[in-house]
């Protein structure tokens, strides 16, 4: 199969022939159709997180059937509409896993880092950790969901942010422009900060209420806000946007560090808090309020073989929206 492999981190990945991954066990074989472009991968790519594997086929928004089961497989057929998220697999022993913190497993295996992911033809995955996707769909529209989409509902949840009350929503990019949706859903107010303009026009356009950039304050306090950013910077321009008693919630897997602030700065009973991989159950109720709303998805696709390119795009703030390779 064709893949592109990361074999140094910090350079451009290589559009490879590799061997064809073979499921065993209670594993499946599936055929890509689709697989999005995360912020992660970046980070994987450019060494920003510590490298697990060499080499790495990186990758984690999949969509795609199935063509192969494990000897051991019974939950699934061949065919089958399945999509892979991050988490690769847990331990399902420890305390986390057993009480339904499963993102926490400190044994945790995470697609697309610590074994192949996507960007090929095709990848392996474990039965138990997939998630199964409604038939009906453009294919390539489902893949943001299952990362972008997933831990911004799960940082949505964790914001504990109530219909009609105001939100803040800090970066605009893959993960961000899906939130929005959920949450002028239950009536939320959005308010947006984002360095570029065409960023702020499509917050604008699915239903903010104020769009900016992270020097500007709106008039109104937030009851809560999303940081998408990876950006220690601005975690003090988040919680200086906040009512008394609000939350900040940090969406990123890797962040600059967070220079010193004044006590006053989380006075008052704010709260700090990060979003932390997924769970299954976080799949399961969010691509069921995914298909409900329905949450539409902006998306650019892109040849596998062009990834390098796209690659760059995103680190240039070219990407409104998320980008999605295609084998």
């Amino acid at each position: 199969m064709k893949a592109q492999v990361l074999h140094r981190v910090g350079e451009p990945l290589v559009f490879e022939e590799r061997p064809l991954p073979e499921p065993s066990g209670l594993q499946v074989r599936i055929k890509v159709a689709a697989c999005g472009l995360c912020l992660t991968d970046k980070h994987i790519i450019d060494g920003e997180l510590p490298p697990k594997k060499s080499p790495l086929i990186p990758g984690h928004q999949i969509v795609g059937r199935i063509d192969k089961l494990g000897k051991d497989v019974t939950k699934f057929a061949i065919g089958d509409l399945v999509g892979v998220t991050w988490l690769h697999k847990t331990c399902g022993k420890c305390s986390y896993c057993e009480s339904g913190q499963e993102n926490l497993c400190e044994k945790a295996l995470f697609t697309g880092y610590d074994v192949d992911g996507g960007f090929a033809e095709y990848v392996t995955a474990e039965s138990d950790y997939l998630i199964p996707l409604p038939e009906g769909h453009d294919l390539a529209s489902l893949a943001p969901l299952l990362c972008a989409g997933l831990i911004g509902y799960r940082s949505y949840k964790l914001s504990g942010i109530k219909p009609k009350q105001k939100l803040g929503l800090i970066g605009f990019g893959g993960s961000a422009h899906l939130v929005i949706q959920i949450a002028r859903y239950y009536q939320c107010d959005v308010y947006v900060f984002t360095r570029t303009e065409e960023h702020q026009k499509l917050s604008l356009e699915l239903g903010a209420k104020w769009a900016g950039t992270s020097n500007d304050h709106p008039k109104e306090l937030l009851d809560a806000a999303i940081l998408f950013a990876p950006n220690g910077e601005l975690v003090k321009q988040g919680l200086d946007l906040l009512k008394r008693g609000g939350k900040l919630v940090i969406n990123a897997i890797h962040m600059s560090d967070i220079p010193k602030m004044p006590y006053d700065t989380i006075y008052h009973e704010k709260i700090l808090q990060s979003a932390t991989n997924v769970t299954r159950e976080d799949a399961k109720e969010f691509i069921e309020l995914a298909i409900s709303i329905p949450i539409y998805v902006k998306m650019t696709k892109c040849p596998l073989s062009d990834a390098n390119r796209a690659i760059k795009d995103l680190k240039e703030s070219k990407i409104n929206g998320s980008l999605v390779f295609i084998p």
